[in-house]
């Protein structure tokens, strides 16, 4: 299994066009630069950003808070292989 896991610095977005790869519960409605390349590597590499699949609540996503504690991001992520990904919906 393949499985990537960074500090990228990167907003994935919940922009449709990128469901197949990020799914839809990213903490940010619009993505960055950042995130928009971890997207292209996700999807050269045929790998998901298995950390914007999960449903949880906005509180349990952030993976940085800023120093004054006013703002949240989700920007650190995690990419695994999408055969793998693909296998968990069969069981």
């Amino acid at each position: 299994m393949k499985s990537l896991l960074g500090d990228s610095n990167a907003k994935v977005g919940r922009e449709n066009i990128f469901k197949p790869t990020i799914g839809n519960e990213s903490l940010h409605q619009d993505g960055n630069d950042n995130g928009v390349g971890i997207i292209n590597i996700a999807t050269s590499k045929n790998l998901v950003v298995k950390s914007t699949m999960f449903q949880h609540q906005n509180i349990h996503k952030y993976t940085w808070t800023s120093p004054d504690g006013k703002t949240h991001n989700q920007i650190d992520h995690i990419l695994i292989d999408k055969r793998w990904h693909l296998s968990e919906l069969d069981v």
